[in-house]
């Protein structure tokens, strides 16, 4: 993967470079954030870079043997880890195949998606202590190339703790030209043991303008769309692919969200009874998008109120409901919408019952609209 095909991040890009170029690169280092913002695909890239053949200014070149072994993931100087499900495999490389195809498809994806793809069960996976031994055998082989030998550990807080403690020694005296890179989404998780050996690397999230750049030029958004878009992902690409959908999607979740705020202010008991009964019988998916749209609505409303449009980020469609419906938004309920609505996508999450949730969320609202 080339540092081209990252979304955004040019400064740490400039950072990651230069640490070669001066051949300064620490032996272990913790990729830090959510998978969203680009941990894997910076670490693939950094990789590549590496070990580009001709080198360019400002990334690798794609074309030399290296590049392409390490596009392909199968060069034999890059090593993966990453959790797997203990009764399927406890090893990786026992599920090799099914990683690079999930990341032939997208390097953005997260561990449910990676759960999805290896277990149809969909058990909770883990970086267990045979993992850890493989790790050590294979930095302890030759190089294939004669250069660095780089193991790559994704979603490194899943160790369990026999394992995290078998990485200590040669996380702190590995065997020459050897790079540790870890990805981790929630350090805070991980034995600080292994996190005072890494320097740490911390993936932002992914400005809102190159966000919305790459949708209008890679998925065909209008700029009004991928402004909204982009606004409610909060700089996670990974989110934004999930509220992209088609057009119908998009109308049905505007849609969705004006019924509501209408039946809600109206009072009228029956209809909050029907919408959430229609509503509870979507997918969770679905479910879960409406909730975090109706929350970037609740945030547009309120910047529409105090900025006179100048931050606000939505469709045309959008600005035309915002601009009837964002004064029933102030500072007097704008908390409380906020937390009820982000206690619900939480709750759905974990399989809350979806007509209980819906139909206590609808009288919610109409206590909360008439607040304003």
């Amino acid at each position: 993967m080339r540092f081209s095909e990252v979304v955004g991040h040019g400064e740490l890009k400039a950072d990651l470079i230069k640490e070669v170029n001066q051949d300064h690169i620490s032996h272990a280092q913790l990729f830090i954030g959510k998978p969203g913002y680009g941990t894997l695909p910076l670490a693939l890239a950094f990789v590549q870079y590496m070990f580009c053949e001709n080198k360019q200014e400002n990334d690798s070149c794609g074309e030399c043997q290296s590049c392409k072994k390490v596009a392909k993931l199968q060069h034999p100087d890059l090593h993966f880890s990453f959790p797997t499900v203990q009764t399927v495999s406890k090893i990786a490389d026992g599920v090799i195949s099914e990683w690079r195809e999930l990341i032939s498809e997208s390097p953005y994806f997260d561990l449910n998606d990676w759960i999805k793809r290896m277990d149809p069960k969909e058990r909770k996976p883990i970086i267990g202590k045979d993992e850890s031994q493989e790790i050590i055998k294979k930095l302890n082989l030759r190089s294939y190339e004669g250069g660095y030998k780089v193991m790559m550990i994704w979603m490194a807080e899943e160790m369990n703790q026999s394992s995290a403690n078998k990485l200590l020694k040669i996380l702190e005296e590995p065997p020459g030209n050897t790079l540790f890179l870890l990805i981790s989404e929630n350090e805070e998780t991980m034995l600080q043991t292994i996190l005072s050996r890494t320097q740490k690397v911390r993936v932002p999230r992914i400005k809102m303008e190159d966000l919305s750049v790459y949708l209008r030029q890679h998925k065909n958004q209008s700029a009004g769309n991928a402004d909204s878009i982009a606004s409610r992902a909060d700089g996670d690409l990974i989110e934004a692919m999930e509220f992209l959908g088609d057009h119908a999607e998009q109308d049905e979740n505007r849609e969705q969200f004006i019924q509501l705020m209408r039946v809600c202010y109206k009072k009228n008991v029956l209809e909050m009874m029907d919408w959430s009964e229609e509503i509870s019988h979507k997918s969770r998916e679905f479910q879960k998008v409406f909730l975090k749209y109706a929350l970037h609505m609740f945030r547009q409303s309120l910047l529409k109120n105090y900025t006179e449009d100048t931050l606000t980020r939505v469709s045309d469609e959008e600005d035309a409901f915002l601009s009837k419906f964002a004064r029933f938004i102030t500072g007097n309920n704008i908390a409380s919408f906020l937390e009820t609505f982000s206690d619900a996508h939480y709750h759905i999450e974990r399989n809350a019952n979806p007509k209980i949730l819906f139909t206590q969320l609808c009288f919610e609202v109409m206590r909360y609209i008439h607040k304003a």
